[in-house]
């Protein structure tokens, strides 16, 4: 019954919860016909190849005997192999198996897939670029990746990295720094040159300013300590290794590991859908883990704020999703043309009809469906763009109209309703998460992952007077940050907490790292080699942990701060 409804998504996540995924009793789980596995290499089936770890596999290539004619055929073959082999493990790989389900794949280890297949390749005499090639990186995966961009280089290519990450930059060449700010503030060229130039008095930029020590991300002042814990007991899933885990509530956690260390495993496929089933909302079965217990009584909610964009069509922008647009609409109604004309809020929405341009619906364009080829968008020639019909154009407030309102960025928006504070209220997160310089108007799909999580975050600093006790769940919330942007991102996270909710991040930024009140750092490798409970407590305390590579990159971070513990 439910099958045949299956349109409707409350069926379809009632049927996720009790189906699950048994292995294949034909295949044994190689997804091939037996006659597959008579076809062997040096005695072994492809079955046998895709099972085992890609550091095995790589021996085996190595080692492989076959005949003379076999060898000749299999030269070239060979090559390929190895060479793509040897990135793999180049970048940190070694625990992957080839028959590994991309969706259990962190994201660090998927972009480094991508690299991988792009980087394998070994052309001289080539333009790379990478965009963010360190996102879902620990730093100790960010060190091999730079190995692997020197590599290209001494080849004889050129290296192009859009990138926020320390290491990377420090490793650079040449610096080129656009700024200074973001948005209607950026786009100038505010430092070009070798990267050694950014310790002279010259280097007057941001990133400059950050690399070269005159500014940082201070240390708090202060370790929050709490009352209340969820204890995730007996873990087992994936490679997790029967590991018991405390989360404290109302603090800031942070939880770190070198990529696949199973911290994804055990924040999303445990933690997250655990507490969603105990308040009662349909959810996928947990993973394998014996129980969740504590004081789950003092959470009302979970979130999980991740970079899924926060609305696909150009109606969605940032100042709907804050709830904003509403006391923006009702200001405007309440001025003296609007008044006259019999206007009420919804007249000055370009989502429903009654103030909108009805030509192109309030889109301010035309979509021409061009059949195999790309849309054409054209400007709507009845509104020119203005997306509303000339009256309502025609109601002011301080000179400006609704749609002059729309194309404000936020940080001009705060100044121009400075007097109007139920409108104040709502846009002053955006700017706090480092949003100040996006269009209230901006549609939401020209937004980047990184800016689309913020907006959420900013959704829920506007809410604070809720009585709800939410646990926040962000995923590599940095994403795309510089370390200016790291900073308010900081702030807000931390502002969350004060007025009474948890927040726990799964991070490998170092900087938001040493921020948190409690780290719960997983490893020490990963694949098989990690899924163990390595330490949970305090940066300062994780930093003297040798067996911990976030220990030891956060030691050099904290510097003075750990010596002086």
């Amino acid at each position: 019954e439910l099958e045949s409804k299956a349109y409707k998504i409350q069926n379809r996540v009632m049927l996720a919860r009790y189906r699950g995924k048994p292995k294949c009793h034909a295949c044994n789980g190689s997804r091939l016909r037996k006659e597959a596995s008579y076809v062997l290499v040096d005695g072994k089936p492809i079955s046998a190849l895709i099972n085992i770890s890609i550091k095995e596999l790589y021996a085996f290539f190595e080692n492989i005997t076959l005949s003379e004619p076999d060898r000749e055929v299999a030269r070239r073959l060979l090559v390929e192999i190895q060479t793509r082999l040897q990135f793999m493990l180049d970048v940190g790989l070694n625990y992957l198996t080839i028959d590994r389900v991309s969706s259990t794949l962190s994201g660090g280890e998927i972009q480094r897939i991508h690299l991988t297949r792009t980087l394998g390749s070994n052309l001289t005499s080539s333009l790379y670029i990478l965009d963010e090639p360190s996102i879902g990186l620990h730093p100790r995966d960010t060190s091999r990746l730079v190995k692997v961009l020197k590599a290209l280089r001494d080849l004889g290519n050129t290296v192009v990295v859009v990138e926020h990450e320390e290491d990377i930059i420090a490793n650079s060449d040449y610096l080129i720094d656009i700024g200074p700010a973001a948005g209607v503030h950026g786009g100038k060229v505010v430092f070009a040159g070798p990267y050694e130039e950014i310790y002279n008095d010259a280097a007057d930029c941001l990133t400059a300013k950050y690399m070269n020590g005159r500014m940082e991300i201070p240390l708090p002042n202060h370790r929050r300590t709490w009352t209340q814990a969820i204890r995730v007991e007996g873990a087992t899933q994936h490679n997790l290794k029967n590991i018991n885990v405390d989360f404290p509530l109302n603090v800031f956690i942070a939880v770190s590991g070198v990529s696949g260390s199973g911290k994804t495993t055990l924040i999303k496929q445990i933690l997250y859908p655990a507490i969603l089933s105990h308040l009662g909302e349909g959810t996928e079965k947990p993973g394998a883990h014996r129980a969740v217990t504590g004081d789950l009584k003092a959470i009302t909610r979970v979130e999980m704020v991740n970079q899924q964009p926060i609305g696909k069509s150009s109606r969605s922008n940032p100042v709907t999703y804050v709830k904003a647009y509403d006391a923006i609409r009702k200001l405007f109604s309440k001025q003296q043309a609007a008044k006259i004309k019999g206007f009420k809020p919804k007249h000055f929405s370009f989502n429903v009809e009654g103030g909108r341009c009805e030509t192109c619906k309030g889109a301010g364009e035309i979509i021409v469906s061009m059949q195999f080829l790309a849309d054409v968008r054209l400007t709507c020639d009845d509104c020119n763009g203005f997306r509303f019909q000339k009256e309502v154009l025609n109601v002011l407030y301080n000179e400006k109209n609704i749609y002059e309102v729309l194309e404000m960025t936020v940080d001009e928006a705060i100044e121009f309703f400075a007097d109007q504070e139920d409108i104040i209220t709502k846009l002053r997160p955006l700017s706090d998460v480092g949003l100040g310089y996006i269009k209230l108007g901006q549609p939401s799909s020209t937004l980047s992952g990184g800016e689309a999580q913020r907006v959420k975050l900013a959704s829920f600093l506007v809410k604070e007077n809720s009585r709800d006790k939410i646990l926040f769940i962000f995923d590599e919330p940095t994403t795309g940050l510089h370390f200016h942007d790291i900073r308010k991102l900081l702030d807000a996270l931390n502002a969350l907490v004060e007025i009474g909710h948890s927040v726990i991040v799964v991070e490998h930024n170092l900087d938001v790292i040493k921020s948190a009140d409690y780290v719960i750092d997983l490893g020490p490798e990963g694949g098989t080699e990690g899924g163990n409970l390595v330490f949970q407590g305090t940066p300062e305390d994780l930093a003297q942990v040798e067996i911990s590579y976030t220990g030891q990159y956060l030691k050099e971070k904290m510097g003075s701060a750990v010596s002086d513990e």
